[in-house]
């Protein structure tokens, strides 16, 4: 953990994610052929008998790479001053990121959507289930409905769900250094390794009878649940403040409804911290909001989602409270929609 922090503060003190125009990018190149020039007119008429020319000292060291280079990065300003957030975000992601083997991060690396025949300012296209299941992430971020990911992770033992994770975390953390220049989050790099090498280190490390390795173990956990907090939060701050489109989303719940803009946030982040299936339930109207704000945001229409909206209304109805969960059975199961809701004291909010 030690070196994953002086290795995210060593990414941090770089320019991280800093944009350069491309007349800014096209600087070094032209440096390194004047260079090349001044190079040439110092060893004019120099004996080239096997003895090399003097150094010219005047040329231009290479320039050190970005921390990050792709297109994503365009528009994206370094850090403010004393942002801390900001830069160990950017920090853990970058340093995340550079532990990966090179293959991966190309498979991996966040890409534009396309758009329907590739003509620019139409409605992006929407895809089917694989075309979603296997798509690497994208911006806009791709709509993943509940009965896709719940479809997807099944049958893989929740393996599918870490890449939704990845890709998810990976989609909100470009977002909003691109839209506000400022990261609250470390994306899929920074947010799901850390775990993984906590845990498989820490796992490997009681196999062999290490002392203390289940520290790491217990350190790993905390982490992912600290991200899965943190991911409610940000989920709910989107849904306060809109999706970047004209139109408003409707939510129905059982005899309710909330639009998306302006709207109370639809989740309570602090359930992350509950036993299950507590947690799950918030768990799973993560899932369900956020696919609803990125269908918006790419300007797909709502196709439903038979899972969230039909066989287990908690998921897409609109905020409520525990007792109001516990009190109000027509929004547990399809097979009790029909019920009436209990009307003890003790359940009242």
């Amino acid at each position: 953990l030690l070196i994953l922090l002086a290795t995210a503060a060593r990414c941090a003190s770089l320019p991280p994610f800093a944009t350069r125009s491309a007349a800014a990018r096209a600087l070094p190149r032209a440096r390194a052929a004047r260079a090349a020039v001044r190079g040439a007119e110092s060893t004019a008429g120099w004996d080239p008998n096997g003895v090399p020319p003097p150094l010219d000292v005047r040329t231009v060291a290479p320039a050190r790479a970005d921390t990050v280079v792709g297109w994503e990065a365009e528009g994206v300003p370094p850090p403010r001053d004393g942002d801390f957030v900001d830069v160990f975000c950017r920090g853990v992601n970058a340093a995340c990121r550079a532990s990966v083997v090179g293959p991966f991060r190309a498979a991996a690396a966040i890409r534009p959507s396309a758009t329907v025949g590739g003509k620019p300012g139409s409605s992006l296209a929407p895809a089917g289930f694989w075309e979603k299941a296997l798509s690497p992430p994208e911006l806009p971020p791709i709509s993943r409905p509940a009965w896709l990911v719940i479809a997807a992770s099944v049958p893989t033992l929740l393996g599918w769900y870490g890449w939704y994770k990845f890709s998810t975390e990976e989609e909100l953390f470009w977002e909003e250094l691109r839209e506000s220049g400022r990261a609250t989050g470390c994306g899929g790099y920074g947010t799901l390794l850390p775990f993984v090498y906590a845990v498989g280190i820490g796992g490997a490390g009681k196999l062999l009878s290490v002392p203390h390795a289940e520290v790491l173990v217990e350190i790993g956990s905390v982490w992912i649940l600290a991200g899965q907090v943190n991911l409610y939060r940000r989920v709910n701050e989107i849904w306060a403040t809109g999706v970047p489109t004209s139109s408003e989303i409707e939510l129905e719940g059982p005899g309710e409804s909330q639009a998306v803009a302006g709207g109370e946030p639809p989740l309570h982040a602090w359930w992350a911290l509950l036993p299950p299936p507590l947690d799950v339930i918030v768990g799973l109207r993560q899932l369900h909001f956020l696919a609803r704000r990125n269908a918006a945001g790419r300007g797909e229409a709502w196709a439903g989602d038979a899972v969230a909206e039909t066989l287990f209304p908690f998921i897409s109805a609109p905020r409520f409270t525990l007792r109001k969960l516990a009190r109000t059975p027509s929004m547990w199961f399809w097979f009790t929609a029909g019920m009436t809701d209990f009307e003890q004291d003790w359940l009242k909010d």
